[in-house]
């Protein structure tokens, strides 16, 4: 969610019962500027919120002039004072990937190893020494992971120029009602996999520019994402159930969309049982 439009961002994303305090969103509304100016972003979003046991961590994104770059992520744990948290890596994902239950809270939290499976563990760190898992590496994996799953954008609202590299596209005016509704309207906004598998014949017909990522629709499992009409029907949200406390909003035929996450970080490995 754009630091400029989060009072509004927040409102139309809040159908699911969740959100910000006032008093949350008055100090959000003075760091956030801040810290585009302190650390020169092109421009900042608040991404969300990951609750703990004994505090939350509010989150927010820097971005650059190319928007498929790699974003800097910072967090918080009171909305005024922000930390940068380091790049993601594989082994970091992977890693923290064995790890199960809530976060705690405290940057400084660590995990025992025995909570780690050995084996996994082993093959990551092949020094054989036993990895420090402490929660800040866990929390910059799960962003990391909710983001590759979940992050999504309109179709059409980003243009991939001839040079490789993603601007907004200054010419999207948002989807009509009827496509809005659809999941095919809809983009991963990471690096495609499903696009790279298709043939001349199904790619004849998208457009490079725009159609450089992978859709919704053939997400696995099938029925992991709502979409709704809210507000009246003047707002389609789509939210994940495998990520719970993901939302996605769009107003039809505006510019106004965004994602934002309220949730404890855990992923629901039950979904497959539930659909």
């Amino acid at each position: 969610m754009e630091a400029a439009s989060l009072p509004a961002a927040l409102e139309l994303a809040a159908g699911g019962g969740v959100g910000l305090s006032p008093e949350k969103r008055a100090v959000l509304g003075a760091s956030l500027p801040l810290l585009q100016r302190d650390y020169r972003f092109h421009r900042v979003r608040f991404w969300g919120c990951i609750q703990g046991v004994r505090g939350a961590y509010y989150l927010a994104e820097g971005l650059g002039p190319d928007r498929a770059a790699p974003r800097s992520r910072l967090y918080s744990l009171n909305c005024v004072e922000w930390s940068l948290l380091p790049p993601a890596t594989k082994e970091m994902v992977a890693l923290a990937g064995q790890l199960k239950g809530r976060f705690q809270g405290d940057p400084s939290f660590e995990y025992d190893y025995t909570e780690i499976n050995a084996e996994e563990a082993e093959s990551l760190f092949e020094d054989g020494k036993e990895p420090i898992i402490k929660e800040e590496t866990r929390l910059v994996a799960t962003i990391e992971q909710i983001d590759t799953a979940v992050g999504i954008v309109p179709r059409g609202a980003f243009v991939k120029t001839p040079l490789g590299s993603v601007q907004e596209n200054r010419n999207f005016e948002g989807l009509s009602l009827t496509e809005a509704k659809k999941l095919s309207s809809y983009f991963h906004f990471t690096e495609p996999v499903n696009l790279k598998n298709k043939t001349l014949l199904e790619k004849a017909d998208l457009d490079p520019s725009i159609d450089f990522l992978d859709s919704l629709e053939h997400d696995i499992p099938q029925g992991s994402w709502t979409v709704q009409l809210e507000k009246g029907g003047t707002v389609v949200v789509l939210r994940s159930l495998l990520w719970l406390g993901l939302t996605f909003y769009h107003v039809p035929a505006t510019k106004q969309y965004g994602y934002v996450y309220f949730g404890t970080g855990e992923k629901n490995l039950d979904l497959p049982f539930m659909l």
